[in-house]
């Protein structure tokens, strides 16, 4: 593989950040120990400015190359943050904290984006300036929208922003990306049932709103069979169905149901939640009962623009040789927020054969922190060539 050899060199000490940072995972945006080592580490490497705060436990470090003719500037972001859940993958290095885990490999990402900051601060093969972004709060916190809200883009004229992920089922090293929508609007609907409960011999009696709650979940998955163009994507999942009850005799009150909606376009965002809205408030009235809808509008669609898509899948062939044809992923990523302030592209990088992203089990692999590092510098002497 052919990686920058200085990182290749530094392989074992990023590794050993990385490990540091998954004993102590960190969530949403309470990334106060990661953040503060995260702004020493790049202070120690001579980033020309470092700055805490952005987005409220966000880190920018800058590095100038050594000219800087056209005034570029690049941003690379790693997120930081970790997940609510407890650990099972049985390393040495496993969470010292019960309940939260890096079980999506941002520990890796921040790592290698540590160890890519190092080497451009000693080299400074580049010309022009580069922003080293870390995110706290990918993990439903909407931190890449405060980071943006923040000012970062504009406070250091930031014109093209790249991400990368870690890729369980790629082989390690390897690369993936596609250009237009990649990631998926991630959206949630609570639907709060009410009809007339009773006693379970009494049915007439009552408004049933198991029954009532149980046509809404059928009748919402017409969204995607009978009201969405059969070319486009659409999820929508119910994700839990409680009742008021538990009692065996006792017909509830009140059912909330709760879910996702996962689309690939706006105009498909809107049409599923307008035909949401409406089942559930005419099978509900069908019935003689109430089904208001809270329905919460998560991260938008990510969107790679065509040209630096083209630019990271180039600068991901100099490292590993290839870059293959990302599938479409119908997970969100906030990095959309980014991509919606400046054009810019999101890779992902193998993982091997490894659990699956969220699971107890994940852990993320560092032997591929070469080829991680090594794209993150190469982008930057891609699209900034010294000379």
């Amino acid at each position: 593989m052919p990686v920058k050899n200085r990182i290749a060199e530094m392989q074992p000490e990023i590794a050993a950040w990385r490990r540091d940072f998954h004993e102590n995972p960190e969530l949403l945006f309470d990334t106060y120990r990661t953040a503060g080592i995260v702004a020493e580490k790049l202070r120690a490497f001579g980033c020309d400015e470092v700055v805490e705060g952005i987005g409220r436990t966000g880190v920018v470090g800058i590095i100038k190359g050594n000219s800087d003719s056209k005034g570029r500037v690049v941003g690379l972001r790693a997120d930081m943050d970790a997940l609510p859940i407890l650990e099972a993958s049985g390393v040495p290095h496993a969470s010292k904290t019960p309940g939260k885990m890096h079980a999506c490999g941002h520990d890796g990402h921040t790592a290698m984006l540590l160890g890519a900051a190092k080497y451009l601060a000693e080299t400074r093969n580049f010309d022009g300036t580069v922003a080293v972004i870390f995110q706290p709060a990918e993990e439903g916190g909407g931190g890449g929208r405060e980071m943006v809200e923040d000012g970062m883009m504009e406070r250091w004229n930031i014109q093209e922003v790249y991400g990368m992920h870690n890729m369980p089922g790629l082989p390690v090293g390897q690369f993936a990306i596609r250009p237009g929508a990649f990631f998926a609007a991630t959206d949630q609907f609570v639907i709060d049932v009410e009809g007339l409960g009773g006693h379970a011999a009494k049915p007439h009696e009552t408004v049933d709103t198991t029954v009532v709650a149980s046509h809404i979940v059928l009748a919402l998955q017409t969204i995607a069979s009978r009201n969405v163009d059969p070319t486009m994507q659409v999820v929508v999942s119910v994700t839990s169905f409680e009742t008021e009850s538990k009692a065996f005799n006792v017909i509830p009150q009140k059912v909330q149901l709760k879910g996702t909606v996962r689309t690939m376009d706006p105009g498909v965002r809107a049409l599923a939640e307008e035909r949401l809205i409406k089942i559930a408030s005419s099978t509900a009235e069908a019935f003689g009962a109430k089904a208001p809808v809270n329905y919460i509008k998560g991260y938008p669609v990510m969107v790679n623009s065509e040209t630096e898509t083209e630019y990271a899948a180039d600068a991901a062939r100099k490292v590993a040789g290839d870059c293959t044809d990302a599938p479409l992923v119908m997970g969100g990523e906030d990095f959309a927020y980014m991509l919606e302030a400046r054009p810019g592209a999101y890779i992902l990088v193998g993982n091997g054969d490894t659990a699956m992203v969220h699971h107890p089990e994940y852990d993320f692999d560092d032997d591929a922190i070469p080829a991680g590092s090594s794209f993150w510098a190469e982008i930057v002497e891609s699209r900034m060539p010294a000379g």
